[in-house]
């Protein structure tokens, strides 16, 4: 019996394959603890999806080379040591982390299952403070576009037709501009149209144009729920959903800060796993 099961457990041994996420904060799973205060975290999307994604027949190890305030540009420039790698993260200083990714899938070549990267939302931040913050998103995402499509193609080319490479947004935390101390409803609700109508068509061009897949979290945590549609919350008594749901999913009601609670994490680790074909 013990020598029938060899095959079965080399065949297993085989399917093993690594999963390589760039990115962002949002890819090396930081959370707050307190206004201004936080940690990197395990419990971040890239470090649920090995776990969820066994449920489809997969067997993940995780290669993180997110780093926490990277964004378009900074992927593709920044040699500096990365001073917010998440837990195990890769260490690269010396290359920028598209070219540590590119470098690890060349040398996998066909043991990388999945690319995701999650990236674009610290192109963005600083529209927040814009009176009219519309016009600085649509500056800002002509080279998002531009930057993510470069990103996408080059991670194709590294990993060949096979390797799954998966973009994700964010949930529209803005959101929660709409309750708490400095509220301002306007920029709440310029935050869906951002998103919507600019921000997420864009990134879902870009990795289209390399042959990769891209996962709407805006749309997944509920943002896009008219605002006349409300709930009744223990906190901020009668509010939209959608802040409500802005204020499950994420740090923004609580601390100001743009950062996703593990549940928040799930949904884009779940919308990630959910374009994985069941084997």
């Amino acid at each position: 019996m013990a020598l029938l099961a060899l095959p079965a457990a080399a065949e297993a041994k085989d399917k093993r394959q690594y999963y390589v996420s760039l990115g962002d904060s949002y890819a090396t799973g930081y959370q707050p603890t307190a206004v201004g205060q936080g940690a990197n975290t395990r419990n971040g999307f890239a470090y649920q999806i090995p776990k969820l994604a066994k449920a489809r027949g997969y067997r993940y190890k995780l290669v993180n080379f997110g780093c926490g305030g990277e964004t378009t540009f900074s992927l593709l420039e920044r040699t500096k040591e990365c001073g917010g790698l998440g837990p195990d993260g890769e260490d690269y200083a010396g290359r920028t982390q598209l070219a540590a990714a590119e470098r690890f899938i060349r040398r996998n070549k066909g043991k990388v299952g999945l690319v995701t990267v999650s990236i674009g939302g610290n192109d963005v931040t600083k529209c927040v403070r814009e009176a009219d913050p519309i016009p600085c998103v649509a500056a800002a995402v002509e080279s998002i576009r531009k930057n993510v499509t470069k990103i996408a193609k080059r991670l194709r080319k590294a990993g060949g037709k096979k390797v799954r490479i998966v973009g994700t947004t964010y949930p529209d935390v803005i959101l929660g501009q709409w309750v708490g101390e400095g509220a301002n409803q306007n920029l709440a609700q310029a935050s869906v149209a951002a998103f919507q109508q600019l921000i997420n068509p864009e990134l879902k061009q870009a990795y289209a144009a390399a042959g990769g897949r891209f996962v709407d979290v805006t749309a997944a945590t509920g943002a896009y729920e008219p605002f006349e549609k409300t709930t009744t919350n223990p906190v901020y008594g009668v509010i939209p959903v959608a802040v409500a749901k802005a204020c499950e999913y994420s740090y923004y009601c609580e601390f100001r800060d743009i950062h996703a609670r593990t549940s928040g994490y799930r949904i884009i680790a779940d919308l990630v796993v959910g374009t994985l074909p069941k084997r």
